[in-house]
């Protein structure tokens, strides 16, 4: 099998670091990026995102497939059917901590219809942005991972230094919505 015909590693992730959430006492969150293949409450969905708390004791008959997270939980005491196609999921990360790991933008939100850039990818991308725009992997392939920083923690995994942030930049984060 070669690498186009193969399978996409993202529900792999996806279910791998749910695992890590739950074996670590820790509340997996999913963030989406919404569409209308996305069965989520609309009253909940904040600038065309939504997080999902995807922990056992929010939902219920959870799966996780190589296609779709589908659940059932109550938003605002009301049930709810959820369906989110796993190229929807922008985000998986620990609710505590904030570590996990998050995806490629789906291809919608790189480029319009027309083909000219979208108001997310023409606002001042970022180099690694930039970089994933016109690589030439699959974006569904592309992963980039979220680790937290501890205080006095030191990388000597043998990569070259990072250059300091640029002046006035704030860093990124995950929006935490509850």
């Amino acid at each position: 099998m070669t690498a186009p015909e193969s399978t996409s590693t993202r529900p792999y992730l996806i279910r791998a670091l749910y695992e890590w959430c739950t074996d670590n006492g820790l509340t997996p969150y999913v963030a989406v990026r919404v569409d209308d293949s996305v069965q989520v409450p609309r009253e909940y969905v904040k600038d065309g995102e939504i997080v999902l708390n995807i922990s056992f004791d929010a939902t219920s008959a959870l799966q996780l497939g190589n296609e779709f997270i589908e659940f059932k939980a109550r938003f605002g005491g009301k049930p709810r059917e959820i369906l989110v196609p796993v190229g929807r999921v922008i985000a998986i990360y620990a609710r505590e901590n904030g570590q996990g790991m998050a995806f490629p933008p789906p291809v919608d939100l790189l480029t319009s219809a027309e083909g000219a850039p979208s108001a997310l990818s023409a606002a001042s991308p970022t180099p690694m942005q930039a970089e994933e725009a016109t690589a030439a992997v699959p974006a569904e392939d592309r992963v980039v991972q979220l680790v937290g920083v501890e205080d006095g923690h030191k990388d000597d995994g043998g990569d070259a230094p990072r250059p300091p942030p640029a002046q006035g930049g704030a860093r990124p984060s995950l929006k935490r919505i509850k």
